[in-house]
């Protein structure tokens, strides 16, 4: 009877060292929806020979020492061998994880001791600040609003304009939270105005954000050489545009000139010529109501300008008024006096005409 209580003793301290060689890291874990979750289960004791997972008390993964993993029905779930490790260690894998694998995670050693752990998985949703860019005065009071949806459990929500006062507002939604803020700001200077949402398992919060556009600042920062060039450059654009305007009534003026007919403005010099050689011949004044006939043969055209170029170079010749003589005589004396006669000569006009 003394045996038993002894057998009794010593498998209770077998038991209890088995079960300090048997660990199941970590033993909490938060991931994201989509993410992959893994957990370690090692022991020392070399004596076991099936290792399985369990989640929620549901087998889904078992492991057999000799053969390794065995099939599984589902594809997101595997197990593999940890890398450099002394002890009996496999790493199990949950791929692509839903809300659906919430809860307890255990391994299992058959006829051996069995450990759990706690997996958590959170939602991911989204976040927007409505409205666009905002441009407003020094002083003026801007209001903006930002929503985050699709959110598990209950995201913290926050400003990065923190130094400004904004509520919080939570509402839950089959198992999913939405939070929504107001923020009121006085604007003072142009800055980035972020909406920043979070839960515990993400590494970087979601952030959307708009700008605010302060008026009166940028027209305090500008100096005086930005103001002169601007003045400068207005200038030069009017001056540039008083030359091309000037520039096109030449060019007009020139155009025009150039599509008047050759024969116009040879009867127009002809003409200018003709009048101007006369009253100058004369001492007379050009009649302004003379028009002459207009002619499109090319002989006219010719005797036109032969007339012309007699008139220009042929001198006029002073001949007497009035011959007194009424005999013709030989005598020389008579002569002379004819002669001496011509002295008092007047230019005579001489005209000719076809």
């Amino acid at each position: 009877m003394e045996i038993l209580p002894l057998l009794v003793l010593v498998l209770s301290w077998w038991t209890e060292a088995a079960r300090t060689q048997m660990k199941l890291t970590p033993a909490s874990l938060t991931v994201v929806g989509g993410d992959e979750a893994k957990f370690r289960c090692s022991t020392s004791n070399t004596a076991w020979t099936v290792m399985t997972w369990l989640l929620g008390n549901r087998p889904v993964l078992t492991i057999d020492k000799l053969n390794g993993v065995l099939p599984t029905v589902n594809p997101n779930m595997t197990a593999v061998k940890c890398s450099k490790s002394n002890t009996e260690c496999w790493e199990f894998i949950l791929r692509h994880t839903e809300r659906s694998n919430q809860g307890q995670v255990a391994c299992d050693l058959q006829l051996i001791d069995r450990r759990t752990a706690e997996l958590f998985v959170q939602e991911k949703g989204n976040v927007k600040v409505f409205g666009e860019n905002r441009l407003a005065f020094k002083g003026e009071l801007v209001l903006f609003q930002c929503q985050a949806a699709g959110w598990y459990p209950e995201p913290t929500l926050q400003w990065q304009v923190s130094r400004d006062e904004y509520n919080i507002s939570t509402e839950e939604k089959e198992n999913l939270f939405a939070v929504s803020s107001n923020l009121s700001i006085q604007a003072g200077r142009s800055s980035v105005v972020g909406c920043l949402v979070s839960v515990s398992a993400l590494k970087k919060p979601l952030e959307s954000s708009v700008n605010l556009t302060v008026v009166a600042e940028v027209l305090e920062e500008e100096d005086d050489c930005t103001i002169l060039v601007a003045v400068t450059a207005s200038l030069a654009a009017l001056l540039l545009l008083v030359l091309l305007s000037i520039c096109t009534v030449l060019c007009y003026r020139h155009s025009r000139k150039a599509k008047k007919p050759p024969q116009e403005v040879l009867r127009s010099d002809q003409s200018g010529f003709w009048e101007s050689s006369v009253a100058e011949a004369t001492g007379g004044n050009v009649n302004q109501g003379f028009s002459s006939e207009s002619t499109t043969d090319v002989d006219s055209s010719e005797i036109i300008i032969g007339t012309r170029s007699q008139m220009s170079f042929d001198t006029f010749r002073k001949v007497p008024d009035v011959v007194r003589s009424s005999s013709i005589s030989l005598d020389t004396e008579g002569r002379n006096t004819e002669f001496q006669e011509d002295n008092t000569c007047s230019n005579v006009r001489r005209i000719t005409t076809v």
